[in-house]
C-alpha cells in the first residue's frame, strides 16, 4: 500500500503518509489540492480488492456514510468506486480513540464525563438510524475524542441499510465480540436496537472500568451475551447513580423488546438524568431476562478470533458424551439413513457436473469474444462519429452545466446521480463520470454527483455548551470566531445550586441557532453554591465539646482534626490552640483544627523555686525556635497531590504554615502532581486546596 505515497489520485488527492490500518482498508493522510485542505483517504486493501464481497462491503460503507451529515459523525467528502481503485475521502480528525482516552484515564471515567460522551454517541446513532443506517460495530475503538471534548463516531465499515439483506454469523461474525448484541451473536434479524445494545456496553465500560463479559475465546464471550446477565454497575462501584445504572442495563437488555425502542428514547432518559441525577426510572434487572418464546441457544462451531460460526445441530446423529451411557442405542430407520445421506456429497460417478462446467466455460469464452469485438472492432467501419473533450462541470449547477457551450456543441446529456454531503452549495456538482479531459462521443451521457450543502459554512449552528466546562466552551467558540478579545463573547458569573463551579449554566443564543445569524455570544458560568462569610471567635479555654458545638452549629465550620498536647498552663480537656485566629473572616464550611490540653508533661523536670533573698536582673525571653531547637535553617520537602478525575482542569493551592507557596491551574489528565516546597527545617504544617476546597492537611518534615 505504501506505493501510493506521493501519488495523485484523480488528479486531485495527493497521498502524504500512512496513518492507520483497519480490517478492510489502509488509511492515508492526504491533501485535497482543489480545496487546499488535509484529508483522510481510506483505500481498500489490495488483497481484498479482488474479492467481490469485500468490494461490495467497502462500497456499502461509502454509500452509508455519504448519506450522513452530523457533528458527531466523521464526514465523508468524496467517494471513488472504479474497477482500478476503491477509496473514500474523509474528514481528517485530530484526536485519539475513546479506548485510548479511557486507558489514559486509568480505564474508568467519572460518571459525568461518561454521560457527556454517551450522549454524543447516541446523537450520532439517532441521526444514522433516522437515515436507515445501522452501524453494527459500536465500540470505543470506533469513536474519536477530539481536543475540544467532542466525539465523532467513525468506521461504518460493516454498516448496512435497514432495507438490505441481513447478514448472519453463519457467514461471518460482524462486529467486535465484546460489544456484539445477542441477536448478532445468534445470527438473527438485526435492527437499530443492536447499536443501542453495543452503546450500552460502551457506557458500562466507561462507568465501571471493565467489560460486562470476559472469556477465554470469542465464542465463550458471545455465549455470555446470549445467555447471561452482567454484574450491575453499582455492585462494582456504589458511587454510580442508580438512574445511570438503570439506563445502562436497559440498553443492554438481552431481550431486544426490553431495550430502548430507539436512540431518541435513550437520549430522552439521558437528558432527564442530566437534569436530575436522583431521578428514579423504576427499572429493575429482572427486565434483562430473556422472555419466553425467545429462540433457543444454538450450537457454536468454529472458534476463531474474528468469526463466530453457528452450525446446525443434527440431533439424530449427535449425543453429548456425558449422556452416552444413558441413551439406549438403536438402529436408524431407513428414512433417517436417507436423510443422513442428503447431508454428504454424492460419492457416485455422475458426469453431469463436469458437463455443466464445460458448458459454463464455453459460454464465458464466447461472451468475452463478443465483448472484445464490440469494444474494439465495431467502430472500424463507422464514419462521421466525432470525439469531444469532456468539460469540467465542478461547482456548477445542472442548469449551468447544460448551458455550457461545450455541452451544447457535443449534445452531452447531463444526468444527476447521487447526492452527497459536501461543503459546496446545495445543488452544485461535486464530481462527474466521465471526468473532465476525457474523450466522449457525441450525445454521450455525463453522470454527475450533486452536493446537498450540509457541510457548507452557511449551515453551521451554535453548539450545545450548557453543563460544559467553560474553558472547553470558550475553546469551541474561539474556533468559530467568537472571543472576548474580538468583543463578540461575554462571560458572566453567578452562583448556582445545581451546576458545578466553572461549568456553563446557560448560553445566548441557544444551541442549533444558525451561526450566520449570530453576532454576539453570552455565557453564564457557575460560581458554585453561594458561600457565606463568618468571623471566627476564640475557642481557647473551652472544652472540646463546647468548641466543636460553637464551630459547627453556630459558625458552620468543619472541625477536621483534634489533637492533644501537654500543657502546664491550661487545664486538662480545654482548648490550647486553634488553627484559625480569633477575628479572622472565613467562608462557611472552612476546616478548623484544635489542640486540647492533657495536663503537664510528667517527664518534664520541675523548675526550682528562686531564692527569695537573691535579686536578679530578669533575662530577656528567648525567641521561639522551630521544633528540634537550634538556629532556624532553610529546608525543603516534596509532596504528591492526587488530581481529581471529575473535571478537565483544577486549581491547586499549597499553604505552608498558613502562607501560600504554590498556586497553579493544572490539567487533570496528569492525575498526579509532585510539588517542591521550601520552609524552615523541621516539621511544618502543609495544607492543599483543590478549586478552593481543602483536600488535606498534614505535618510534613522539611530537611
Amino acid at each position: 500500500m505504501d506505493q501510493y505515497i506521493g501519488k495523485l489520485l484523480d488528479n486531485r488527492y495527493e497521498i502524504l503518509e500512512r496513518i492507520g490500518t483497519g480490517g478492510m482498508a489502509v488509511v492515508f493522510k492526504g491533501r485535497d489540492h482543489r480545496l487546499n485542505r488535509l484529508v483522510a483517504i481510506k483505500i481498500l486493501k489490495e488483497e481484498l480488492a479482488q474479492d467481490a464481497e469485500f468490494r461490495r462491503r467497502f462500497h456499502d460503507e461509502s454509500q452509508a456514510v455519504a448519506m450522513l451529515s452530523h457533528p458527531n459523525i466523521m464526514a465523508v467528502y468524496d467517494v471513488s468506486h472504479t474497477p482500478e481503485l476503491d477509496y473514500i475521502v474523509m474528514e481528517l480528525l485530530d484526536g485519539i480513540t475513546l479506548k485510548q482516552y479511557m486507558q489514559k484515564k486509568g480505564g474508568k471515567l467519572a460518571w459525568r464525563e461518561a454521560l457527556h460522551f454517551i450522549t454524543q454517541i447516541m446523537k450520532a446513532l439517532s441521526h444514522a438510524h433516522s437515515r436507515g443506517i445501522i452501524h453494527r460495530d459500536i465500540k470505543p475503538h470506533n469513536v474519536m475524542v477530539l481536543r475540544d471534548g467532542s466525539l465523532k463516531v467513525a468506521d461504518f465499515g460493516i454498516a448496512r441499510l435497514t432495507s438490505s439483506a441481513q447478514a448472519t454469523l453463519t457467514q461471518e461474525a460482524l462486529g467486535s465480540v465484546h460489544y456484539i448484541s445477542p441477536e448478532q451473536a445468534r445470527g438473527s434479524h438485526i435492527d437499530a436496537r443492536s447499536d443501542i445494545y453495543s452503546a450500552g456496553v460502551v457506557l458500562y465500560e466507561m462507568i465501571t472500568g471493565r467489560l460486562p463479559y470476559e472469556g477465554d475465546s470469542p465464542v465463550a464471550v458471545a455465549i455470555q451475551h446470549i445467555n447471561s446477565i452482567p454484574l450491575s454497575p453499582r455492585e462494582i462501584d456504589p458511587e454510580i447513580p442508580e438512574a445511570l445504572e438503570a439506563i445502562t442495563m436497559k440498553a443492554m437488555a438481552s431481550d431486544v423488546n426490553q431495550r430502548y425502542i430507539s436512540a431518541d428514547a435513550m437520549l430522552a432518559d439521558l437528558e432527564e438524568f442530566r437534569k436530575n441525577p436522583s431521578i428514579n426510572f423504576d427499572y429493575t434487572s429482572a427486565d434483562l431476562l430473556v422472555t419466553d418464546g425467545d429462540e433457543p441457544t444454538q450450537v457454536l462451531g468454529a472458534n476463531t478470533p474474528h468469526s463466530v460460526r453457528f452450525q446446525p445441530a443434527h440431533t439424530s446423529r449427535y449425543v453429548p458424551e456425558k449422556n452416552v451411557e444413558s441413551q439406549p442405542r438403536r438402529r436408524p430407520s431407513r428414512q433417517e439413513r436417507e436423510e443422513d445421506y442428503d447431508d454428504y456429497p454424492d460419492r457416485g460417478g455422475s458426469r453431469l457436473p463436469i458437463i455443466l462446467a464445460i458448458v459454463a466455460v464455453a459460454v464465458f469464452l464466447v461472451g468475452i469474444g463478443v465483448f472484445l469485438f464490440v469494444s474494439f472492432f465495431s467502430g472500424l467501419g463507422v464514419t462521421g462519429n466525432t470525439a469531444y473533450n469532456v468539460p469540467d462541470l465542478y461547482n456548477k449547477t445542472i442548469e449551468e452545466a447544460q448551458a455550457m457551450a461545450e455541452v451544447v456543441e457535443a449534445q452531452f446529456q447531463i444526468v444527476q446521480g447521487n447526492t452527497v454531503a459536501s461543503e459546496l452549495p446545495a445543488g452544485t456538482i461535486v464530481s462527474q463520470i466521465p471526468e473532465k479531459g476525457r474523450n466522449a462521443s457525441e450525445g454521450a451521457t455525463i453522470t454527475v454527483t450533486v452536493s446537498d450543502g450540509s457541510l457548507s459554512s452557511d449551515n453551521e449552528t451554535m453548539p450545545d455548551l450548557e453543563n460544559l466546562d467553560y474553558r472547553l466552551a470558550v475553546s469551541r467558540l474561539e474556533k468559530l470566531g467568537f472571543s472576548e478579545t474580538a468583543g463578540n463573547l461575554t462571560i458572566q458569573q453567578q452562583n448556582s445550586d445545581d451546576v458545578n463551579e466553572n461549568y456553563v449554566i446557560s448560553q445566548t443564543p441557544a444551541k442549533d441557532t444558525p451561526l450566520n445569524e449570530v453576532e454576539h455570544v453570552e455565557l453564564v458560568v457557575s460560581l458554585g453554591k453561594e458561600k457565606k462569610t463568618v468571623t471566627v471567635i476564640s475557642f481557647l479555654d473551652m472544652t472540646i465539646e463546647e468548641a466543636r458545638e460553637k464551630a459547627e452549629q453556630d459558625l458552620k465550620l468543619v472541625v477536621s482534626e483534634v489533637t492533644e498536647e501537654y500543657s502546664s498552663e491550661v487545664e486538662v480537656g480545654l482548648v490550647t490552640w486553634q488553627s484559625i485566629e480569633n477575628g479572622t473572616s472565613v467562608e462557611e464550611g472552612t476546616s478548623i483544627r484544635f489542640r486540647v490540653s492533657k495536663g503537664p508533661d510528667p517527664s518534664a523536670t520541675p523548675t526550682p523555686s528562686p531564692t527569695p533573698e537573691v535579686t536578679a536582673t530578669p533575662s530577656p525571653t528567648p525567641s521561639p525556635t522551630p521544633s528540634g531547637g537550634g538556629t532556624t535553617t532553610e529546608g525543603s520537602a516534596s509532596i504528591q497531590v492526587d488530581l481529581p478525575r471529575d473535571r478537565e482542569y483544577v486549581e491547586v493551592v499549597v499553604m505552608v504554615n498558613g502562607q501560600e507557596q504554590y498556586r497553579e491551574v493544572l490539567p487533570t489528565i496528569q492525575q498526579l502532581m509532585v510539588i517542591s516546597l521550601k520552609g524552615p527545617s523541621g516539621t511544618q504544617t502543609v495544607t492543599v486546596y483543590l478549586d478552593g476546597q481543602e483536600a488535606w492537611t498534614r505535618a510534613v518534615p522539611f530537611a
